[in-house]
């Protein structure tokens, strides 16, 4: 393994369950490497803390892809709108229309419905800050929420009070969202290479959403099989990304949390602002991601007409363009929306 400055003990211990580079100490979780190892906890937290920082002398894919001279769409400054003006305002415009964007947060949060939302706002020609085409959506988990997104329809014109009428009732929304389901890694692949390519080669969509990134990978590999699961994670995130820059289209890809093991070094963006947990997939998968962005559920409500809604939160984890900030919303019967502070 690469040299780290660690106490003999620990990189002895690393030695003995052939843990050969940092990428192989990254794609492990702590609690794992404290069963392989026999570490303690705070040694496996040295051990993560010295791994983190070798990663960091090493730009991981997603910010060599910002040096590289096929990413002019991030110096455009092309973005996707979520639909909401204060959300955009958060995210400088929206989505990057190049790169993987991760929307992670626990169940109920809202992440599904602001990626459908996000599939609503691609249709929308460019003057409106959309990108004039379809979406993909595929479901690795749950069966697609047809009906709200059937809701979120009828509400467009509640929610884009910027969009003239007559061009929203025109708009054939349903028509243009494409649903597929990956059941395992196996169909999820065969996706990618093959249905997904040519939807974007036609033009027919210009947004990828993956609904959840982490959902086949927690049910497809034991502790024991890191090493196949880091090989598969880097070769699922190297066709995302190939296919983002090809196409010059926005992949958000939704990730389920877990438990922080230690908040001792987020340099990272690992965990968000201010909560007790962490995107899934560890730090091989937060290497991949150019924007990291998390909903939680706060405590409050928010009331509105008769409707009210559990005060949510988007947060900027890390970004190579955002200030990491964030920007209370709720959910409404049309869509997700920025609450102001009073």
């Amino acid at each position: 393994m690469e040299q780290l400055e660690l106490n003999p003990r620990i990189t002895a211990a690393v030695s003995r369950v052939n843990l050969k580079s940092v990428r192989d100490v990254l794609c492990v979780s702590g609690p794992d490497l404290q069963r392989l190892t026999g570490l303690s906890h705070s040694d496996v937290q040295q051990l993560l803390t010295a791994a983190a920082t070798a990663c960091r002398r090493h730009p991981p894919t997603s910010a060599l892809l910002l040096h590289r001279g096929d990413c002019r769409w991030f110096k455009s400054g092309l973005r996707l709108s979520v639909g909401c003006p204060v959300l955009d305002e958060l995210l400088r415009g929206g989505l990057p229309v190049g790169g993987i964007t991760e929307l992670s947060g626990e169940s109920g949060a809202g992440k599904t419905q602001l990626a459908l939302q996000l599939c609503l706002s691609v249709q929308y020609p460019t003057q409106y800050r959309g990108l004039d085409s379809g979406a993909v959506y595929i479901c690795t988990e749950d069966s697609f929420p047809i009906r709200r997104l059937q809701q979120l329809i009828g509400g467009q014109s509640a929610l884009r009070a910027n969009v003239p009428q007559s061009l929203i009732s025109s708009r054939r929304f349903s028509d243009h969202v494409y649903i597929e389901h990956a059941a395992d890694l196996d169909s999820l692949q065969e996706c990618l290479s093959r249905r997904v390519p040519l939807l974007l080669a036609r033009g027919q969509v210009r947004l990828l959403v993956v609904d959840s990134v982490a959902a086949l990978f927690r049910s497809e590999f034991q502790a024991s099989d890191w090493l196949e699961r880091s090989k598969q994670l880097l070769s699922f995130s190297s066709k995302l990304q190939h296919l983002s820059l090809e196409f010059r289209t926005p992949v958000l890809c939704i990730n389920q949390v877990t438990d922080v093991f230690s908040s001792s070094d987020d340099s990272l963006g690992v965990s968000p602002l201010s909560s007790g947990v962490s995107p899934a997939l560890g730090l091989l998968w937060a290497n991949q991601v150019t924007v990291r962005l998390m909903m939680r559920r706060l405590q409050g409500t928010v009331v509105r007409g008769n409707q009210s809604s559990v005060l949510r939160r988007l947060e900027v984890a890390f970004a190579p363009h955002l200030a990491r900030d964030g920007r209370d919303a709720a959910v409404w019967t049309e869509g997700v929306r920025g609450v102001l502070p009073a």
